[in-house]
This record gives structure tokens, sequence and C-alpha cells, in this order.
């Protein structure tokens, strides 16, 4: 039996600013961060949120931070209890859904790397014969695997879309240095990433990842390789030349594109088999990713 969607979380008197899935609390030195249930597409936040979302991204991002252990990362625990919360914070409700975490500057960059013709990549290369201004062989296929891993950055949105950019662009924002360092960590964390993925039945197909600057070092921060941030394809249904089965939000996406919603208006409700087939998709990622069932 499902528990009822986490939409807000609430800590009395704790400074709080709320993305479009975290809320994330202030304790000067660290941060909480608390992942609700809420589900986004298309840059709107959508109606009903999906049950133990958050916890599934959470203890997702929390496999693949102990595994990619060379690589330095904010987290620091997964006890809520190691900052100091109110007298009346809701223990339950934030059980498996939060991440003690440094605080770091934040890069202001979606760090994307692609390893497969999908998504805005696809459409960028009907348009143009590239992806975000990287040329491209003729006559590739959607889903079709890519020679190497493109490193893509797009700007970070607080409230709205994402935008594609060029690495020049943000070579000029934070310096070739920096901007070289992290597409090398980047590509690197994907592979490592996609390799045991593959492993487990699962293709990654791109993802994204957020860094902060901490003692003057690039360090991974926010989620890591979850179905929110990435594209998760069953292996064993793998067909070039189409859409694919997704164990990621894409499948709300495809069921919001058969609507009539025009995405400038406040979107349709999702149906109630809408959000139990998207739990599902979760939980089977979360299980064949880390062996282990889901337990909430």
């Amino acid at each position: 039996m499902a528990s009822a969607a986490l939409i807000e979380s609430s800590l009395s008197g704790i400074p709080v600013k709320r993305g479009k899935v975290r809320d994330v609390y202030d304790f000067g030195d660290r941060l909480l961060f608390v992942a609700t249930d809420r589900i986004s597409a298309f840059d709107w936040i959508l109606s009903p949120g999906i049950p133990d979302k958050g916890r599934v991204l959470t203890q997702i991002s929390r496999f693949w931070f102990e595994r990619f252990e060379s690589v330095s990362n904010h987290l620091l625990s997964m006890n809520p209890a190691d900052v100091p919360l109110p007298d009346d914070a809701d223990l339950e409700a934030l059980s498996g859904r939060c991440m003690v975490v440094r605080k770091t500057e934040v890069i202001p960059f979606e760090c994307v790397v692609r390893g497969y013709l999908s998504g805005s990549g696809w459409k960028d290369y009907l348009a143009t014969g590239a992806v975000c201004g990287i040329d491209l062989l003729e006559g590739l296929q959607q889903s079709d695997q890519l020679p190497e891993p493109l490193f893509t950055p797009a700007t970070k949105a607080e409230t709205g879309h994402d935008e594609n950019v060029s690495f020049q662009t943000m070579s000029d924002a934070i310096g070739q240095e920096l901007a070289e360092k992290l597409r090398d960590l980047s590509i690197q964390i994907y592979q490592q990433g996609s390799e045991y993925a593959q492993q487990r039945g699962i293709i990654l197909a791109d993802t994204k990842f957020e860094f902060g600057i901490l003692d003057g070092e690039p360090i991974l921060i926010d989620e890591v390789l979850t179905p929110d941030s990435s594209r998760f394809w069953p292996a064993d249904r793998y067909q070039p030349g189409g859409a694919q089965l997704s164990l990621d939000k894409q499948f709300v996406r495809d069921w919001l594109e058969t609507t009539t919603w025009d995405k400038n208006s406040p979107p349709p409700p999702l149906p109630e088999e809408i959000v139990s087939k998207t739990r599902e998709k979760y939980f089977e990622a979360y299980k064949m990713l880390t062996g282990k069932e889901c337990t909430w």
C-alpha cells in the first residue's frame, strides 16, 4: 500500500528554498535536502505527486555517491537528526528522503552527458545535423548510441527551462580550466555509471550532473543518476529507430503529450493509473540498480 505523497515538507523556523522537487533547509554551514514526491515536466510541477518518489531519488543518489567513492561529493549524512531539527519535526515524513550535505558555491550550469541520441538531442540533430553545436555523422536514427559520449552543458534555471549552451559559453562564464575539469569529470562519472548500469540491465542514455565549489575544488552535489535526472532504458527492450521504453519520468512526459495540454497553462491532473505506473517504474529502477527491494 503506497503512503500518501509528500508534496511539501515543513520545518518551522528554518530558512528554506523550494525547488521543483527538493526542499532545501539552511542550517548555516550545512544544508538539509528533503526530496519530496513532487514531479515536474515541461517546466510545470504536476499534481498529484508520486508516493515515495523522493525516497527512491534519495536512496539511488546515496547508492551512487557511495559507489563513486573517488569523486568528492557533498553528502555528510542520511540522518536528518544530524542537524538541529525543531521539536515539532515530522520524522516519519522525513524518513528515507533526507540528505545532510555540505554547503557549496553552486556552479550555475547543468553538466549534461549524452550517450545516445534522444530527447532534445534528437530534435536538434534532425534540425541541424548536430547536437548542441557538435556535428555528428549523417543518417543516425533516434535512440542510436553515439560514437562517444557528448558533453552538452545547459544553464541552470531556478524556475522555467534550462537552456542548452555551447562549451565555449560555459568556459567564458566560469573559466576554461574549471569547465574542462567539469567536462572530464562528468564524462568519467557517466561512463562508470553506464558500465555498471549495463551490467544490471539498464541503458543509461543520458544524464545531468550538478557541481559546487568547496575549498576551491568542484564536488558533486544534488542528485546523481536518478530517474529524474537521467534516461533509463531496459537493455533487453532496446531497439534503435524510435522512442524507447523508459524507467524514468519520460513515461509522464509521454502521457502529457497525448493530451490537449498546451504547456502554457496549468497542466491536467495525472490519472491514478499514470501515478501508479510511474511509481512502479521508479521502484523498478531502484531494484535493478541496487539489487534491493523498496521497503517503503
